[in-house]
């Protein structure tokens, strides 16, 4: 979600807001794609245009499709509000409704299939995500063959992969005597400490985990720009006091990160597979 904000928008996590998976909102730590925790939806307390303020595509109402049950969600909301929504149910009706808009003179139309994404999430690498790769370079190929004369298709991704399955760590039980909760995710998880244990907990977890991830303060994060140039004190407020992000095919287990079932491909961390992504443009 943070990688989707910034495509559709221009900005850097740091200016948009949406700085991961589960964010520490103040009141609530709120997993973003159901925009609640595990008591409930927290839309009417957190407004996605209050999260996240600026317009996408620089306030154009362009055709969006993307999944129709996304339609209307808070997170929709956020990154993709005033757009024209032209839900599909079945991949193959995105290249019949691209070729319907551009005939109709749409001057740009915006596409979101996430099938690869889900197929790494639950089957991980191998012949499952192989065959994933082949139907989604077919549903590419069948969107280029309906493009007019002098028609552009560019193709990316929001995030790559790595293969983690069962390699998940249970967060040391002293480094947790000093955690008051957790946000972000298995790939790039805050600490938001008790007070007065920043340096304690600090050199524990570089004790433990500085083999399989960056141990970072986040000073350290924010002056290295790794969510851009520009954090307001807004958004700072929503990270944590430290950072483990894996550079090992590792990811760090939060109990109320779960879901119905264990990832076996993750993303989120700054290692090249994760943040590598193909730009391919296609010209009619």
């Amino acid at each position: 979600m943070t990688a989707l904000t910034s495509i559709t928008t221009g900005l850097t996590p740091g200016e948009h807001g949406l700085i991961g998976y589960r964010i520490d909102m103040g009141g609530h730590v709120v997993q973003m794609l159901r925009w609640g925790d595990e008591r409930g939806d927290l839309r009417s307390v957190y407004r996605p245009e209050v999260v996240q303020p600026t317009p996408p595509f620089l306030g154009a109402s362009v055709p969006v499709l993307s999944k129709a049950e996304l339609e209307g969600s808070a997170f929709t909301e956020a990154h993709l509000r005033g757009t024209k929504p032209m839900g599909w149910r079945a991949p193959s009706s995105l290249a019949v409704t691209i070729a319907s808009l551009l005939v109709e003179g749409a001057p740009f139309v915006y596409a979101y299939y996430d099938g690869v994404d889900k197929i790494a999430h639950e089957r991980g690498f191998g012949p499952y995500y192989e065959a994933e790769l082949r139907a989604a370079d077919r549903l590419v190929a069948d969107i280029a063959g309906v493009l007019p004369p002098d028609a552009a298709l560019i193709v990316t991704a929001d995030h790559g992969q790595v293969m983690v399955g069962d390699n998940t760590i249970i967060l040391d039980r002293a480094l947790m005597q000093m955690v008051s909760h957790q946000s972000g995710e298995g790939r790039f998880r805050w600490l938001h400490l008790r007070p007065g244990t920043t340096h304690d907990a600090l050199q524990l977890a570089r004790a433990q985990y500085q083999d399989v991830a960056w141990v970072v303060e986040r000073d350290q994060v924010i002056d290295e720009q790794w969510f851009g140039p520009r954090v307001s004190d807004v958004i700072r407020r929503r990270l944590g006091e430290i950072a483990l992000v894996p550079f090992a095919d590792v990811s760090f287990t939060d109990p109320l990160d779960s879901g119905p079932f264990v990832l076996q491909c993750r993303h989120g961390s700054l290692t090249t597979e994760e943040m590598d992504v193909p730009l391919l443009a296609f010209r009619a």
